[in-house]
């Protein structure tokens, strides 16, 4: 084996250890354990961390953190809302291992995980105060369309969607959710990230 080869194996070596981090939410101080090939593993991202601080959450939510990779949406939820109960759902059976392992590393009892693709292993008659996500950049308008209208076919009447998005994003994203809510707001600007909320009717009009 070259010298070479030495250096790259270490590397590779470092690479697949485990990343561990801590990060502030909501005024709560959480332990993360991620790796390589999540979403922002080192780090919670800007766009992550504008939703947190807009969410207005209840003690009794039962909330739903939509394409959680590992964890720090649903993990503040769960924070936030103690007396209720948060789902932790994404396609990527990695995200949902280190999800349950951020869970734990937390001692959060009153949340769960599910490998799901979007909403498609959820119970349809699950609802939910509220539904967050960061929508991921490259996700295409068709399968965006999908998660709107499937959040808001899970969540309680008078519940709440909160997205957060890419500020070039955010043409669409009202379009979208004011043809399947009914309504849309933008509670906050970014610099790079806009956050949109929406809101399901208590009575159909």
């Amino acid at each position: 084996m070259t010298e070479n080869d030495n250096t790259w194996s270490g590397q590779v070596a470092q690479y697949k250890e485990d990343i561990f981090f801590e990060a502030t939410l909501q005024e709560n101080q959480i332990s993360f354990r991620t790796t390589y090939g999540l979403f922002s593993p080192k780090a919670i991202d800007a766009g992550t961390e504008l939703l947190i601080e807009t969410l207005d959450i209840n003690s009794d939510y039962d909330c739903l953190d939509l394409g959680c990779g590992y964890g720090p949406i649903g993990i503040a939820l769960s924070r936030m809302a103690p007396e209720g109960r948060t789902l932790l759902v994404d396609k990527d059976y990695v995200a949902i291992e280190y999800s349950q392992h951020n869970l734990e590393l937390n001692g959060i009892t009153n949340a769960d995980v599910l490998l799901s693709n979007g909403l498609s292993k959820v119970p349809g008659d699950q609802l939910f105060d509220v539904v967050a996500m960061n929508l991921p950049a490259k996700i295409g308008n068709e399968l965006t369309t999908v998660l709107f209208a499937d959040s808001f076919l899970h969540l309680k009447p008078g519940g709440t969607l909160y997205v957060v998005s890419l500020a070039g994003m955010r043409g669409f994203i009202k379009r979208s959710l004011e043809g399947i809510f009914g309504n849309v707001d933008k509670l906050k600007q970014g610099k790079q990230h806009a956050v949109h909320a929406s809101y399901r009717e208590t009575q159909t009009k």
